[in-house]
This record gives C-alpha cells, structure tokens and sequence, in this order.
C-alpha cells in the first residue's frame, strides 16, 4: 500500500508544504491528519510572475488536479479560517471543489479562541507561547467528549443545544476567572450554522475515501502540522501543540491502520528553528544567529512571529527518528549556510557535568542542557542553481554526509531555495 507519512523531524517549519506539493504532483490524495490554523505551509511556484502561495488548513497539493485534498478527523477547524482560505485559492484560479472534510473533525468554537487569548495573557511569564488560535481549548473540549464536529451542523437542534449546554459553564468561568463578558450561544450557534452549506458538498466519511484509495493501490501523503519536538506527549511539554504530529499520529488523525504506511519521510532544516517559548539548546543568540533570520527569511507562515534560530541539533534528529522511524530524510534550507565559512553542528549535550548524546527524558535536564560542538567546513558560494549532488560542492556534500551518519538515516532529498525546481532528488 503506497502510503507516505511526511513528519517535521524538528519544531516544526521545516519546509513540509513546498515538499509535500512536489511530491503530490504524483499522489492520489494529501491527507492533513492533525493540528489547525496554528501552523502554515507556504509554496513558492517557479514561475516568477505568480505569487505564493499560503497555507494553513486546506493541505498541500490543492493546486494539482488530479490529486485529492483531505482534511482528516485529526484536524480542528476555524470555518471561518478554512473558508477565508478557499475564497482566496479560487479569485487565483485554484479550485477547491475537490477538497474532502471529514465529518468527525472537531470545530474551533469563538469561545475556544477567547480562551486561548485570556489563559495566555493570564499565565503571564509562564505562558506557553501560543499561536491564541482556540487549537489547545478545542482539542481540550475534544478530550473531555464535550466538542462539536463538523457533522453536528448538519442537525440544527442538537448544534444549538451543544452550544448552549457548553456556554452555561464556560460563561461562568469566563466572568469569575477572567472577569470577561459572557458569550450569547445564540449568536455564537447563528454563526456556525451559516457554514452548514459550505460545508457539506466536501463533507464525507474520510477515512472510507482513505482505505478505498489505498486498496486501489494510489499514492497517498500524509502531511501533519508543526514538528516531532511539539508533540503533545514526546515533545518540549509543556511548550508543544495540543496534538500528535508525529508519524503514528496519522494512523489516530486519519483513520488508518499503521500497515498502511510504507515510508516515513522525515523532513529536518539544514539550521533549527522554533517559535514560541521553551528550551532551545543550540539556539544561536549572536550575529550568526541573526543571519539565519535574515537569510532564511524566518518569519511565521502563519503567525508572522519572527522564529528563533540555531544550529543544526543531531541529538534532536536521533530522537525524532526513534519516535517515528525515519526510511528517509528530506533536507530543506542547505542554501542558507552558503553564508557562513565555518558551521557548528550539535551533537551531544552536557548536562550536570555528564556528556549525553540521547534526547533527556527529563524536562529539568533538556532545560539545562548545554550544547557541545563539532565545527565543518563551510562552502561559502551560492548553491541555489545546484540540481544534483554533483552541483553542490564538497564541503556541502559532506555536510548531508554528518547528517545521515549522525542520524543513520540516508537523506535522498536536498532543498536548496523555495521554489520548486530547488530541489535535489535523491529519490523522489
């Protein structure tokens, strides 16, 4: 069963979308198996007079025919966000009449994102760092078997009763706690249904489309949101997203069993970022650091938050492998370290005197942890033209080299810019 799940092996903002689009070129579908508008894709087309292309809830891949979008039960929906993103898609000439959503999906609620705003401000220098989207309250009424789905607005009644059986407490908590002004569930229920009839052309049983794909033999990508590090359970916690991002999470995500799945592709930055608050070992706080920013271009898809930046972390890579067994690696961003002569790479850490070359299972440790070093030869020129190995030059080559053998995992795709012909295919 041709299946591929594609996995940020770090914090996320890996560069998934642009590869996730060329690798649907030839899939049958893309299916997005967890997370919401907390996260963002952007796809730079190579032709220079079209513009790119941004997105945050409907998965890569719309833009080709022939290739299925899905948004799987994992996913939390703003209707509003999602709606908003496929009215921009057809005034530039891609249609989204494909698009499929299933009808288990949970919806972010107005309340969920007012919560998300006053629980961040009142946590106050403990805060989390997040995006204030209404993701962690919608996952956090999902888990108490209190949320509302997609389906649900087909049946009026109950949405309505839904609505106003979860406001009764969450108004009180909002006044007592938050000193915030109750919400109307009447006007809150109004506005979801009016979505109703958007919704429900593209609403079916997703993960029965899913198997009925996969039996036909098609390609199918899985994409997930964010990265391994911000897993709700292996990741940074409590600085992580509120879902499952790595590679079992698409099985839970999609309604898939994990026989299904033949490749796991993880994808890794040439450098590390992350947005938001918590521990960043090989974080580059000096004039390095702030060329990465500049030269990566690292602002938020979504959240225009400038993102933290450091060296590339080995330690880092051999977890995420180990959580989501890597076949492959997919290495985007190489382009960026043309700029410096010398380049550090983490490898282990010190941690209260000791050297440990394994991810600590303690969030007190991995808080403390000091990042120990090996330097490599730069290449200093520009490899934004290479499209093979053969193009790049050896100090470059040998960089992909420490990698895979760091990891012992091969890496058969190299990025090199942002459009889509800057890219090194190893294997495809």
């Amino acid at each position: 069963m041709p299946a591929t799940v594609l996995v940020g092996a770090q914090w996320g903002d890996e560069g998934k979308g642009k590869l996730t689009d060329v690798l649907a070129r030839d899939a049958s579908m893309v299916v997005r198996y967890q997370g919401g508008n907390n996260a963002g894709h952007t796809i730079v087309p190579d032709d220079p007079a079209a513009s790119p292309l941004k997105l945050h809830l409907i998965p890569s891949g719309i833009r080709h025919a022939g290739c299925t979008p899905v948004i799987g039960n994992g996913v939390v929906i703003d209707p509003e966000v999602l709606f908003g993103e496929a009215d921009e898609l057809e005034s530039a000439g891609i249609s989204t009449s494909h698009l499929k959503i299933s009808a288990n999906a949970h919806l972010i609620m107005t309340y969920h994102k007012v919560f998300d705003r006053v629980i961040e401000r009142h946590l106050g220098s403990s805060r989390v760092g997040t995006t204030k989207r209404g993701i962690g309250p919608c996952y956090s009424d999902k888990a108490s078997r209190i949320g509302l789905r997609v389906q649900d607005l087909f049946d009026e009644k109950i949405f309505r009763q839904k609505v106003e059986a979860n406001l009764k407490e969450k108004n009180r908590v909002l006044a007592k706690v938050y000193n915030q002004l109750p919400l109307d569930p009447e006007e809150v229920a109004g506005e979801y249904l009016l979505y109703a009839p958007r919704f429900e052309p593209h609403v079916c049983d997703t993960s029965l489309l899913i198997s009925k794909t996969l039996e036909a033999g098609e390609e199918i990508l899985f994409e997930g949101a964010q990265g391994t590090l911000l897993d709700i359970d292996h990741g940074t916690y409590p600085y992580v997203t509120s879902s499952t991002p790595i590679a079992g999470g698409a099985c839970a995500g999609a309604g898939i069993p994990p026989r299904s799945i033949d490749r796991v592709a993880g994808i890794a930055k040439a450098y590390v970022t992350r947005v938001g608050s918590g521990p960043f070992p090989s974080e580059e706080l000096g004039p390095d650091g702030d060329v990465l920013v500049t030269v990566g271009g690292e602002l938020g898809t979504t959240t225009g938050r400038t993102r933290r930046c450091g060296w590339f972390d080995t330690v880092l890579l051999r977890f995420a492998h180990r959580l989501n067994g890597f076949t492959d690696l997919f290495l985007t961003k190489l382009d960026v370290l043309s700029e410096f002569d010398k380049i550090k790479v983490c490898t282990a850490y010190e941690i209260g005197g000791d050297v440990v070359t394994e991810f600590p299972y303690h969030q007190s440790d991995f808080h403390h942890a000091k990042p120990i070093y090996e330097e490599l030869d730069g290449w200093g020129v520009d490899i934004s033209g290479a499209r093979s190995l053969d193009d790049l030059p050896e100090a470059a080559r040998e960089y992909i080299r420490f990698i895979e053998d760091s990891a012992g995992v091969p890496v058969s795709v190299v990025s090199v810019g942002p459009a889509e012909s800057q890219t090194i295919g190893v294997k495809l």
